[in-house]
């Protein structure tokens, strides 16, 4: 029979009553269990007050930053100006007229046009199809129109069986050719007007062949057709002149500005050698001009200054028309500054070096006059002091809400600091600390309320109340507010960040003391649960002994019943 089933011989419920005893006993452990609670409910009370005097010395460094009441903002007084500017710390407040007369361009050198072969060395064009005609745009598909009539043409079509469908469509009235000495379509009216295009055309032939209306019964090409191709190796790119000064393997080397670029005319491809230029040093940048079928080299900065090639005769230079071609100077910027003389600069970023005011930069994009007004950066000074304020009013918010004895009716509630003396105190202390005077100044602002700052009646926290005052003060003391944050040791800012790091100490000492507390608290726990247990056990053990003897007394009751009936 299991006897550890209450009141099974008994009929007592000793088990509730054990437990009921226990729940008496437990008494002591609630209370610790209690004590534990609220000092974890204070630890994080403390950690969100550390979190905050965090902030706050963070916000008083940011107020000791050297360059903060130095730096500066520049301003156009043209609205919506496209230009820009910037003033380096330090850099003379005042107004500047800059008078930019001409913008500095970049020079290029243009590579002689047309240095690819025509479409055809013939004027049989039976064998060029519009999908691999080499012009400079891809012809595309769909219809066109002349003098009207819709003429339809596919990409497997040759350029003579488009000659031959623009005649069916103007009933002979137009007839077109190709000129392969001049590279060239003419259209021929006979005596009438060539109208070209239609709203609805859907090909772009005509603009491909360069074919526009000239009110003329005639329209040639505008100019010559045919394009390289950059993508293939350079003996299949189509070029009109032969390179020869290239070794049995077809490595040659040309130079651009001193930097040399090999290449080999089996292997590499123009867009490649073009991809070689730019990536190089040469300070310039390559690209084809399709239209006019030309290389054209750009100096990657502007100014007058030159652009030099080298390369011996029957090279790369040569078949691509950059021994033969010409530069086009570029020009350097023309100002003036306050009407004083002319002034060049190779850029059209106007700085120190060519303008003689320190730390000014600015950056011009049109041929105009703007006033350039350099004053302190007070965006950032006003920002960094509304921030001081909102992470002070953080730090005493957090003391107050967390210190407060409140009374309603009959009833008093206190918060989980109510009791710290010392927290309560740091409030105070910070409150005289920023509302101190700071000593040794001899600037017009000593006090934050110099500054348009006060404290919030009934309250601790600070607020701008003069905002009038402040943008004065920064716009035209902003000296004298630098020392009133900044001077060593004494300024508010360094006194600020001396002071939480004070507090940030004591605050962390507060944590670590109630941490060991509750560490102790655990230990008493586990000792007085050690003693309850054994005491259930003795307990438990005693009731079991009891339901086990009653058992064995009910059992002889009944022996004896059943012998003497």
């Amino acid at each position: 029979m299991d006897f550890s089933l209450s009141g099974l011989a008994s009929g007592f419920d000793w088990k509730t009553f054990v437990n009921q005893i226990m729940a008496v006993q437990n008494a002591p452990i609630d209370r610790i269990r209690a004590q534990e609670q609220v000092n974890l409910d204070k630890n994080s009370a403390l950690s969100n007050l550390g979190t905050q005097l965090t902030a706050l010395q963070a916000s008083a460094t940011a107020l000791a930053a050297p360059a903060l009441f130095s730096g500066r903002q520049v301003t156009s007084t043209t609205p919506n100006s496209t230009w820009s500017a910037v003033a380096a710390t330090g850099t003379a407040s005042g107004s500047y007229q800059i008078a930019v007369s001409r913008l500095a361009t970049t020079a290029r050198f243009n590579g002689t046009s047309n240095i690819s072969n025509g479409l055809n060395t013939t004027s049989d064009v039976s064998g060029l199809t519009l999908a691999t005609l080499p012009t400079a745009t891809a012809v595309t598909a769909g219809t066109f129109s002349v003098n009207g009539k819709k003429v339809t043409v596919a990409l497997t079509d040759s350029l003579a069986q488009v000659f031959t469908a623009i005649s069916t469509a103007t009933s002979g009235a137009v007839t077109a050719s190709y000129d392969p000495t001049a590279d060239k379509i003419t259209l021929n009216g006979g005596s009438t007007e060539i109208v070209l295009g239609a709203a609805n055309d859907t090909s772009n032939f005509l603009n491909a062949l360069k074919l526009a209306n000239n009110t003329t019964p005639t329209i040639t090409s505008s100019g010559r057709l045919a394009a390289l191709n950059t993508t293939a190796v350079l003996t299949g790119a189509r070029l009109k002149t032969a390179i020869t000064a290239v070794d049995p393997s077809g490595n040659g080397t040309f130079s651009i500005n001193g930097v040399n670029i090999a290449y080999n005319v089996n292997t590499d491809t123009l867009s490649g050698i073009m991809a070689n230029i730019n990536q190089s040093t040469a300070g310039v940048t390559a690209s084809y001009d399709g239209n006019n079928n030309r290389i054209v080299l750009a100096n990657n900065v502007t100014g007058d200054s030159g652009i030099s090639l080298t390369e011996a005769a029957g090279g790369l230079m040569d078949a691509l028309g950059l021994s033969t071609g010409a530069i086009v100077r570029g020009q350097n910027a023309q100002f003036a500054i306050n009407g004083g003389a002319t002034l060049t600069s190779s850029s059209n970023t106007l700085d120190s070096a060519v303008t003689g005011i320190t730390g000014l930069s600015v950056t011009v994009d049109t041929e105009a006059t703007q006033t350039m007004a350099v004053n302190g950066n007070t965006t950032s000074m006003r920002a960094a002091i509304q921030d001081f304020i909102a992470k002070f009013n953080g730090v005493q918010s957090v003391i107050t809400n967390n210190t407060a004895i409140t009374k309603k009716s009959t009833t008093v509630t206190t918060a989980v600091l109510s009791g710290n003396r010392e927290v309560q105190d740091w409030s105070s202390k910070l409150r005289s600390l920023v509302f101190a005077s700071v000593p040794g100044l001899t600037g017009t602002i000593s006090r934050l309320e110099h500054l348009g700052i006060d404290f919030t009646k009934g309250t601790n926290l600070l607020a701008v109340t003069d905002s009038g005052k402040l943008d004065s003060a920064l716009n035209n003391k902003a000296g004298d507010v630098a020392a009133f944050f900044q001077t060593t040791t004494t300024g508010l800012a360094n006194s600020l960040i001396s002071y939480t790091t004070t507090l940030g100490t004591l605050n962390t000492k507060q944590q670590t003391d109630l941490t060991a507390s509750n560490t102790d608290l655990d230990r008493q726990i586990g000792d007085l649960q050690r003693r309850l247990d054994q005491q259930r056990a003795i307990l438990t053990s005693s009731f079991i002994a009891m339901e086990s003897a009653q058992s064995q007394l009910k059992n002889q009751s009944a022996a004896l019943t059943k012998a003497f009936p």
